[in-house]
């Protein structure tokens, strides 16, 4: 018999959860810095960390099961909807204020939650419906203060808000296919499928692609494709959709904490309590979640 999880496994891989939304909360910040059109920033952030995950991908153990036609298509597919939700989210935060486009970008989190709870096929349970509820209530707090909607930052939201429902289309897409695929080959064939329609987006916008100063990019690719995304679809099977989502709602409160730990930005008590309730929600949604046992070398 196979032992199951220990405690500090769990907190391990939450942990790890929670880091990949962290590193992935820097990425408007990194896109600004860019001194090229903001989706041939994108374009670079797969290119540049190609190599990189290559490598990763070819130390990884062979995978047990096929693939198949089907998989190899929802991976691609995958990778297609990845490209377009960088491209829109890049416009995004060219267009609008960093708030806006953190909180509509992960409203594919909203998705994700739906999803976990639809495709439960029974009625949530309380934890999860206190999880939700949660983490709903402590986004808010936290956003509220930085959110402006207005006539000038409308397409922006806009296209974050399109983003968002792209990168909930490529989670759930891979993560059908999780089982059969390690992560690092999984982001290998994404990279291949959606780098040459980021380029080819930025050539049809007219956007500047070849960089004057390489080390914002080399810093987007290394930290959100490289241990960003890799942390994340490495996380897809071992948490459900519902605690997926609600790890994405926790980035504007990890970009409140890096605020203050790197720039001493204020937190106020509002700021506080939204944290507090951001972190109880993935504590309640993890609680709530089975408990599986897993095969061990």
């Amino acid at each position: 018999m196979e032992p199951a999880d220990t405690r500090f496994d769990r907190l391990a891989r939450l942990g790890m959860l929670v880091a990949a939304n962290a590193v992935l909360a820097m990425g408007p910040w990194l896109v600004r810095l860019a001194d090229t059109g903001p989706v041939a920033a994108g374009f670079w952030r797969l290119t540049l960390a190609l190599p990189v995950i290559a490598f990763f991908a070819w130390r990884e153990p062979a995978s047990k099961a096929p693939l198949g036609r089907i998989g190899l298509l929802l991976v691609a597919g995958a990778g297609v909807a990845f490209a377009l939700d960088l491209a829109a989210w890049h416009l995004g935060i060219e267009r609008t204020r960093l708030g806006n486009a953190s909180l509509f970008g992960n409203s594919g989190s909203v998705i994700l939650i739906a999803w976990s709870l639809i495709a439960a096929r029974q009625s949530p349970r309380m934890a999860e419906i206190a999880a939700v509820a949660a983490a709903l209530i402590g986004a808010f707090l936290l956003m509220d203060g930085s959110l402006q909607i207005s006539h000038e930052n409308l397409l922006g939201d806009l296209f974050s808000l399109l983003a968002g429902v792209l990168y909930a289309v490529y989670l759930l897409m891979l993560r059908s296919v999780r089982a059969r695929l390690g992560p690092w080959s999984m982001l290998v064939l994404v990279i291949l499928a959606g780098a040459p329609i980021l380029l080819g987006v930025a050539l049809a916008l007219g956007e500047a692609v070849m960089p004057g100063n390489w080390a914002p990019l080399l810093v987007l690719a290394m930290s959100s494709q490289v241990v960003g995304q890799g942390l994340l679809i490495r996380s897809l099977s071992w948490f459900s959709p519902l605690v997926i989502g609600l790890a994405l709602l926790t980035q504007p409160a990890l970009a409140a904490l890096s605020g203050y730990l790197a720039f001493g930005e204020g937190l106020s008590a509002q700021d506080m309590i939204g944290m507090a309730l951001m972190g109880t929600a993935l504590a309640l949604a993890r609680a709530s979640e089975p408990k599986v046992k897993v095969p061990r070398p």
